[in-house]
């Protein structure tokens, strides 16, 4: 790690209308240290002139899949554990260019793995992970077909799926408890059908109450929450009555159960860039046609859904569900929620909003004294024209994760 000091940092983390008034800000030992006016280096500090940018904390995506490498699950369910390893971990590396120091990985990704991506011999973000997400048998995640009599044993210990299949209270609850005791930070459920596997419908309801509040409750046990698949209103509101605090995706939430979630203190991570490349790049990519014919089942509700939560005030954090060779896309949902939302609070998604779900308020999303040193320089002002936080990292002239240097593309005394 360097010592570092920026110098004349206007500072944009998505609380404010406009860049705030600059300061200089200290990092060291890994951790932001002090912000004040006029701060001194020492002996062996690198000093960074901002002037000419904006500083920026480390970006956050809340919904990723870091081992999908194909667009096609089943495909990728089959693939060698070294390929999905070292295909994710260089994935992984390319979100980080982008300027994504944190992501939460939304089903497949393990603790061994993840023990593993510390070892990684490239920088990588920052990984909050659920495990495998917790799938009902012909639910999401459950790629058989219907005419697949395949048996599930073993099904969880690839690292290229996404879930586990578990049925009933008593499997639900050990299915849980396997998650976190193999280092889950929070808990997935598949509550909804889905676009990508093969026996859902976008209407089916994944699960029964009873089931969903057990897996709550096994949750809530280990001081954690749980995230749930959800693109029906039905869906949503029967989530959030059964305690379901992180709601990803919400297509087609209505008004009145948007201010219910509000009111309950969830937070939605709506993922709505998946859904116009699933489209546009999907069938080139090998998704099958059956869940091409889902798409637009929820991809045309998309903008309605963030005006809808906007103005419930439901928060809502940044995330892209991007599979295989469409991970490039990944910051484009900026643009795409600047349609509809005022760009601070497209910023805050990917900022203070992200890290409040995460449960790392203080930690990450924010520059403050104690925060992990994830820092962004950015070319121009994002308040002005946010499509300068597309792209592949294009516009950002420096990023620090955890104080060390990932990128540096300016002049440093």
């Amino acid at each position: 790690m360097t010592d570092i000091l920026i110098k004349a940092a206007r500072i944009i983390d998505g609380s404010t209308d406009r860049a705030q008034d600059a300061v200089d800000i200290r990092l060291a030992d890994g951790l932001v240290q002090e912000l004040g006016p006029t701060l001194a280096p020492g002996a062996e500090t690198m000093v960074i002139d901002a002037a000419d940018h904006v500083v920026m904390p480390g970006l956050v995506d809340a919904h990723v899949h870091v081992n999908a490498l194909e667009v096609n699950l089943k495909v990728n369910g089959q693939l060698p554990d070294p390929i999905v390893t070292i295909g994710a971990m260089n994935m992984m590396h390319r979100m980080l260019m982008r300027g994504f120091t944190t992501v939460r990985d939304l089903g497949g990704a393990t603790g061994a793995f993840r023990q593993a991506m510390d070892a990684a011999p490239i920088p990588l973000p920052r990984l909050n992970i659920c495990g495998k997400a917790l799938s009902q048998t012909g639910g999401h995640t459950d790629q058989r077909g219907p005419l697949d009599r395949s048996p599930t044993d073993g099904y969880q210990d690839r690292l290229g799926t996404m879930g586990v299949i578990c049925d009933g209270v008593g499997e639900v609850r050990q299915a849980a408890r396997e998650q976190f005791r193999t280092g889950a930070d929070f808990l997935k459920i598949m509550a909804n059908g889905g676009v990508s596997s093969p026996s859902d419908p976008i209407h089916f309801l994944g699960f029964s109450r009873e089931e969903l509040l057990a897996m709550v409750e096994e949750a809530n046990n280990v001081g954690s929450y749980a995230a749930a698949h959800l693109y029906t209103d039905d869906a949503i509101r029967r989530a959030v009555e059964c305690g379901v605090r992180s709601l990803e995706h919400c297509n087609l939430i209505t008004a009145e159960t948007a201010r219910l979630a509000a009111a309950a203190g969830c937070i939605a991570c709506p993922t709505l860039i998946t859904y116009e490349k699933l489209m546009s790049e999907g069938p080139s990519l090998g998704l099958p046609q059956a869940s091409i014919a889902k798409v637009d089942d929820v991809r045309l509700k998309g903008l309605e859904s963030l005006s809808i939560m906007q103005e419930a005030g439901l928060p809502m954090a940044y995330g892209s569900d991007l599979l295989g060779g469409m991970q490039p896309h990944q910051s484009g949902e900026f643009e795409i929620r600047a349609q509809v939302l005022p760009i601070p609070t497209v910023i805050s998604s990917a900022t203070h909003v992200a890290a409040q779900l995460l449960n790392m308020e203080g930690a990450i999303g924010t520059l403050a004294p104690g925060a992990f040193a994830d820092v962004l320089l950015v070319r121009r002002d994002p308040l002005d024209d946010v499509s300068i936080l597309s792209g592949q990292g294009e516009g950002l002239a420096a990023i620090v994760k955890a104080g060390n240097i990932v990128k540096m593309d300016m002049r440093t005394q």
